[in-house]
């Protein structure tokens, strides 16, 4: 089938790139032309493993290509996907949809055919039926059909996610529609047999944000579990355990850090408050879980100052992790960002290392000293912090640390290493909702 991708941020170069690995013809559109100029020398404009190289194979093997030009990408397109940004708009928080109405509308004015439009972009209920209007407004007679396709992909491991996803959800009660998105997607059925969910279109959009609401709530859960456990001398991560194996509850997102953050959970979570409130169906969980998250991450910079002796003042910290988790570039509302302005708040000075995210960090984290690894950020600092838990960051060599560290204090709030373990190498150790020897 041929599949034109308006847009190629996260969603929609992963989408498209996986779309053309299944064997469909795919170009991907963007307006801003330096980003197509660098996708055709293979530059990718994120950080996700093994992108680049799905990218490569499928362009050379004619299957992937990109343009500016969106007439060109939707000529004779069986589906159209709309992949546009959708962030949260200043004041409400509401999602801003200038972008999707936008792409909706020169969509409409260069159809060829009666193509199937896809809402990829993660959006607030009813945002569907008004690209129907913008599409019956501006290409009456084109046939096109609007459906709802959210998508469910986690950064870092998108790929595996598009080629073996849990489910796909597929928001049309039109018949034809259903039929094009079935062939789209037929290619799962060789992997595992995915379930295609077919529901309403308003349905579908709502599912994408109950989904990330309840994971919002379930990582803020086990963060309050976490300080109760430190109060009561609990151990966390015995208790995510003893929860986690009831089928009821399941272990995933159960484990306590520093609070969440990226591009989907602070921004869908507002979102859908917003869409409560303009029905007037407020939602008090999501709005706790908004403000325990918020405060849970300035919180986590105090407990390093706790940890310091309550004085950071005039002393080097060094952070490991800057981006909101590991295998990714995105920074957006990262924990790190709240931790390390609680820090320098306090007078001390921040050394930074991060694998991939410090490009993107650079400018949104001033007065940062960032380093070329682990070991030279800590040299002569008076704490360590994880804040993220990349790979590289779970076996390190906690004796060299020790040394290396004028204070032998490492802040793990990730909950890597056991206490035993950083005892052995002389390294006093602070964890999330652990005891604390003393």
């Amino acid at each position: 089938m041929r599949i034109a991708m308006i847009g190629t941020g996260y969603v929609g170069l992963v989408s498209g790139a996986c779309f053309s690995d299944f064997g469909h013809e795919v170009v991907c559109v963007d307006k801003d032309a330096r980003k197509i100029e660098l996708l055709h020398q293979n530059v990718m404009p994120i950080y996700e493993p093994g992108l680049a190289e799905l990218v490569a194979s499928n362009v050379k093997a004619g299957r992937l290509s990109f343009t500016t030009d969106l007439a060109e990408g939707v000529r004779d397109a069986d589906a159209v996907f709309i992949a546009v940004g959708t962030p949260s708009r200043r004041g409400d928080g509401h999602a801003d949809l200038s972008y999707v109405y936008a792409a909706a509308r020169e969509i409409a004015e260069n159809l060829t055919g009666p193509s199937v439009i896809v809402t990829k972009s993660t959006v607030p209920v009813g945002t569907g039926d008004e690209v129907e209007r913008i599409i019956a407004e501006v290409a009456p007679t084109s046939g096109a059909k609007v459906v709802s396709n959210p998508e469910f992909l986690r950064e870092g491991a998108a790929i595996e996610d598009f080629k073996r996803p849990d489910r796909v959800v597929v928001g049309t009660d039109d018949e034809d529609a259903r039929q094009v998105m079935r062939d789209i997607y037929r290619p799962l059925s060789l992997n595992q047999g995915a379930p295609l969910l077919f529901t309403g279109r308003r349905t579908s959009e709502l599912i994408k944000y109950a989904a990330n609401a309840f994971l919002a709530v379930k990582i803020t859960f086990i963060n309050e579990i976490a300080d109760l456990c430190e109060s009561v001398g609990a151990d966390v991560q015995e208790v995510s355990r003893g929860i986690g194996m009831d089928n009821r509850i399941g272990g995933k997102f159960l484990h306590a850090g520093p609070g969440y953050g990226g591009s989907c959970f602070p921004k869908d979570t507002l979102a859908l408050l917003k869409t409560a409130a303009d029905n007037e169906t407020p939602l008090r969980i999501v709005e706790a879980t908004v403000q325990v998250n918020d405060n849970r991450k300035r919180a986590m910079g105090r407990k390093v100052i706790k940890a310091m002796g309550g004085d950071a003042h005039g002393k080097t910290v060094a952070v490991l992790g800057l981006t909101f988790k590991p295998n990714t570039d995105d920074m957006r509302d990262a924990p790190s960002l709240s931790v390390i302005a609680a820090l320098q708040d306090a007078g001390a000075t921040v050394r930074a290392y991060d694998p991939e995210g410090v490009e993107q960090a650079r400018p949104m984290l001033p007065g940062v000293e960032f380093s070329a690894s682990p070991y030279a950020a800590a040299e002569g600092a008076d704490a360590l912090v994880i804040v993220t838990e990349w790979d590289e960051f779970r076996a390190l060599d906690l004796g060299r640390m020790a040394k290396t560290l004028r204070t032998p204090l490492l802040v793990d709030l990730r909950n890597i290493y056991p206490a035993a373990e950083a005892e052995r190498a002389g390294l006093e150790l602070v964890s999330v909702g652990k005891p604390r020897k003393g």
